[in-house]
């Protein structure tokens, strides 16, 4: 089984910081102030953030998978052709692309899942590859998971538990047997490894929550000198939310062996706290310095809004051209109407309950109402990608979104004209530029989410200054970075967005030009290289601390310790976690909690 939607991004080509000959990018920030990039300039290394150790990168989805492939270019999996060649997969960008020259230059080691069917046959006795093909810079550890693990760890607690609590879902939850001891399995396994490979000068970097129990599995299994940080990429819920989590003690407890733990905004690091104040009664909060101090270990709670790699999107922009070739693909393909023959909107998502999908098509629906003369002049594309297929809501929703489109096109269409095209097709980074630059709106709707990476790929897409415009959610973190040049929508408002689309497209060119030039500047100005560098200064900061190891670990030398009993809930009132059993409780009456609730809106109420 292979999850298809790691994606931090929604496209994947190799990193311009690949080789350190490379240029760096054409715009963004004052660099000269950076301090990782003073500790670039003293190591004598060119392009890109350096981590103050060796680094080992922990995530779900590795950054090369290695695939058997038949002579007629189709996978062939489990010896299907009698000699089949193999090929090598890159099948992340975001995030992994921005890793990957940064790992290559410590000489580091990245842990991941091995999903590729050809994985363990290229790699030794203990799941071990060098990578990348033919240059062999750093090692790839993969960790080998049987089916009932992918299930359970990855579709089971990752993603029927944390993705809707995060996301301010907790009516969505499944709390299925066997989940959680699946998941705790897998941390350890992840845990196993990384000890295995980590001393004094190693940073451990852990990616999203995948690994919510391995860091204090980390921190008791490695030496003092080691610093373990992880990065959170999706929302921290209110406490009123968070208490709905099955083993949300072992949760807490887990994240809390971090020396770093990072977050996108400043309100997930505040409701991260609320919650552990909370449910954590023995940890000592300190709001103000953002720390946590519990079991002799302190932990680092830091807001660092993630960005794209904002430089090669202008470039893959700008390298499509007119787009000729690529838009009369599209046109070919989809009916995507040319440029100069009408207005083209766009939304761009996977395939997600949370993106506000059915609220924008609502919302569509509505505009077409109110303003029908721009029926058969404005077209909307929805790019929506396949995402976790076996789990039934993801299925539903699905449905429910094809339905809809369906329902409008039918509509509102003409023969000559249809207000919404739709397509689930893979489209290669060239198609998406394309369209990234064509369109004159970007939809950016959720209902709720940790950053949005896709609004910064628009934006930094958008080379033409013709006065392209963003529509961008209030319930997502990109919005504390880019909303006052954006047009704000409310996604649960569907009269309101109508507006709003009605607002951009009839919003004077200079006005549209002037908000895309700030929204560029600030696209640029925080792009991955500087979520990077400003990672590795908080690491190096705690990793050249003295006193980071004073009275720490305890259980240092008498084995692993486990973050907790194994009976969710009840494990964590035996161990001092306070947890309401009681939805009705007036807990939840907590003015702090209440006022900030999973998007700044009134929260949902839970099933009791």
């Amino acid at each position: 089984m292979r999850p298809t939607d790691e994606r931090s991004s929604s496209t994947h080509w190799e990193s311009p910081y690949r080789r350190a000959d490379e240029g760096g990018r054409p715009r963004g920030g004052d660099t000269g102030t950076d301090p990782n990039r003073e500790r670039t300039d003293a190591d004598g290394r060119d392009g890109g953030p350096v981590c103050p150790g060796s680094l080992i990168v922990v995530s779900n989805r590795q950054p090369y998978r290695h695939e058997y492939e038949s002579a007629d270019g189709v996978d062939a999996g489990n010896g299907a052709n009698a000699d089949p060649s193999i090929t090598v997969d890159e099948p992340t960008g975001g995030l992994t692309a921005g890793l990957d020259p940064v790992v290559q230059r410590t000489d580091g080691t990245w842990i991941a899942w091995g999903d590729g069917d050809a994985d363990f046959d290229v790699a030794d006795e203990d799941g071990c590859v060098a990578v990348p093909p033919g240059e062999e810079a750093y090692t790839l550890r993969r960790i080998d998971l049987p089916e009932e693990a992918v299930d359970s760890y990855y579709y089971g607690f990752s993603n029927r538990v944390l993705w809707p609590l995060c996301h301010g879902f907790p009516e969505l939850v499944e709390d299925r047997a066997n989940d959680f001891e699946w998941y705790r399995t897998v941390n350890e396994q992840f845990a196993d490894a990384v000890a295995e490979h980590a001393d004094e000068d190693s940073i451990v970097w852990f990616q999203d929550y995948h690994f919510a129990l391995a860091p204090r599995m980390v921190r008791n299994a490695v030496a003092p000198g080691t610093t373990v940080a992880q990065f959170w990429h999706v929302p921290w819920p209110a406490p009123s939310t968070f208490r709905y989590c099955p083993a949300g003690g072992n949760v807490l407890e887990g994240l809390l062996g971090n020396d770093l733990l990072g977050f996108h905004v400043d309100r997930y690091v505040d409701r991260f706290l609320e919650s552990v104040e909370r449910f954590l009664p023995a940890a000592r909060v300190d709001r103000k310095g953002r720390t946590v101090h519990y079991e002799g270990t302190t932990t680092r709670v830091v807001a660092t809004p993630m960005g794209v790699d904002a430089a090669g999107y202008d470039r893959e922009a700008r390298e499509v051209g007119s787009g000729a070739g690529v838009l009369e693909s599209l046109r070919s393909e989809y009916d995507v109407p040319h440029p100069d023959d009408a207005v083209i909107g766009l939304g761009v998502d996977r395939l997600d309950y949370t993106k506000g999908i059915p609220e924008r098509l609502a919302a569509l629906e509505r505009f077409f109402e109110r303003y029908p003369d721009w029926r058969g002049e404005f077209t909307f594309v929805q790019k929506a990608t396949l995402s976790r297929t076996d789990i039934p809501t993801y299925e539903r929703h699905g449905d429910l979104v094809r339905s809809e489109v369906e329902r409008i096109n039918s509509r509102f269409g003409t023969d000559d004209w249809q207000p919404v095209i739709y397509t689930e097709d893979y489209l290669e980074e060239a198609e998406l530029c394309a369209l990234y630059r064509h369109a004159d709106l970007l939809v950016v709707s959720p209902l709720v989410d940790g950053m949005n990476l896709v609004a910064q790929e628009y934006v930094a897409a958008s080379v033409d200054d013709t006065g392209d415009t963003l529509l961008l959610s209030d319930r997502v973190g990109a919005h504390d970075l880019l909303g006052s040049h954006a047009i704000t929508i409310d996604p649960s408002d569907i009269d309101g967005m109508a507006e709003r689309i009605a607002d951009a497209l009839e919003m004077p060119i200079d006005e549209r030009r002037r908000r895309m030039r700030t929204l560029r500047d600030r696209v640029f100005d925080a792009d991955i290289e500087r979520w990077m560098s400003a990672q590795f200064d908080w690491m190096r900061r705690l990793h050249g601390d003295p006193s980071r190891s004073g009275g720490r670990r305890q259980e240092q030398g008498r084995g692993r310790k486990r973050p907790c009993s194994d009976s969710g809930l009840e494990s964590d009132s035996e161990s001092g976690m306070e947890f309401d059993a009681d939805p009705d409780s007036d807990a939840d009456s907590d003015s702090d909690s209440d006022s900030d609730s999973d998007s700044n809106h009134p929260e949902r109420t839970p099933p009791a």
